[in-house]
């Protein structure tokens, strides 16, 4: 993918990534975290937010805004079974800290499978995939971490969980839940007074929301957040996303990058390629603007 133009730099000014990975993390990651805010303040974006799959990135996220005041680093927490799986107690914890982000599980969740079910040969493995298998080698649990029970409802802990994120009004991100997860912990979300909900890329495989379940979500007052990886990595095609846009309209969308692996573009380079994108897309500098620029601003408070 080629560099983005001038015209969409200029476009995101001022933007929040709201979905990054990198360094240090687990996986090897394409930039590291203060490098990252260094390219952002010559590039004149806000901020970002920092995601990792295994722990809290609270305390990490204020080191790196010291370091680089000019940039504002969020830090997150992501409910896989390596802070505990459903723990409002980790919740507590973290947004105690200063996270403003918690993910529903991502790896762990139900609907990820490729690192519970043992590889045929010649299956292409995901990274995080393989993380699994040799921890499971290692005689450690790593099973998935459910969020309701066998009929679908909420289990208690969830319920715990999502009670932590309204006290603290921290935003609550869907993660890897399949479709019928989604629904039931968006609606008990909304039930325990939870006000900022994002739906994760809803284009991706594990989850790969119809546009009337898209629409569903946006009535319910969800953003739903267009990542660059998907379609980057073919996981959809764009016109799937830009279809997405519209059926819900600008105003329930939101765009970041998703981006850190090292095969991905530039983290930095992110939201500016999204830009350009969206501009072929038949979407004018307004609608880019607000899309990248004004949902993140405002989702953080911000704007």
């Amino acid at each position: 993918m080629t560099a983005p133009g001038d015209r969409a730099r200029a476009l995101v000014t001022g933007a929040y990534d709201l979905h990054v990975h990198v360094a240090p993390d687990v996986p090897r990651r394409r930039i590291d975290d203060r490098a990252l805010a260094e390219r952002c303040a010559e590039l004149g974006l806000a901020g970002f937010a920092l995601k990792s799959h295994y722990t809290s990135t609270a305390e990490r996220a204020q080191v790196v805004s010291a370091l680089v005041p000019e940039v504002e680093v969020f830090g997150t927490l992501t409910l896989n079974w390596a802070v505990g799986g459903m723990n409002a107690l980790a919740v507590e914890i973290a947004a105690r800290e200063g996270a403003r982000i918690v993910w529903m599980p991502t790896v762990d969740s139900p609907a990820e499978t490729a690192g519970r079910t043992e590889p045929k040969e010649g299956d292409k493995v995901p990274q995080w995939a393989r993380l699994q298998h040799e921890l499971r080698g290692l005689g450690l649990s790593v099973e998935a971490v459910h969020v309701t029970d066998s009929d679908g409802v909420l289990l208690p802990e969830t319920r715990d969980v999502l009670r932590a994120i309204a006290r603290h009004d921290l935003i609550l991100a869907t993660g890897h839940l399949a479709r019928d997860d989604t629904f039931a912990v968006v609606d008990g979300a909304l039930d325990e007074g939870v006000e900022r909900i994002v739906v994760t890329h809803p284009e991706f495989p594990c989850q790969n929301f119809s546009l009337d379940d898209q629409r569903a979500l946006a009535e319910r007052g969800c953003l739903l957040e267009r990542c660059l990886s998907t379609p980057l990595s073919g996981k959809t095609d764009w016109q799937r996303v830009f279809d997405g846009v519209r059926a819900v309209g600008v105003e329930r969308s939101l765009f970041s990058s998703d981006c850190g692996n090292p095969d991905y573009p530039p983290v930095e380079d992110g939201l500016a390629l999204w830009a350009d994108r969206l501009l072929g897309g038949g979407f004018d500098e307004d609608e880019v603007r607000e899309l990248i620029v004004g949902q993140s601003r405002r989702l953080v408070g911000a704007a």
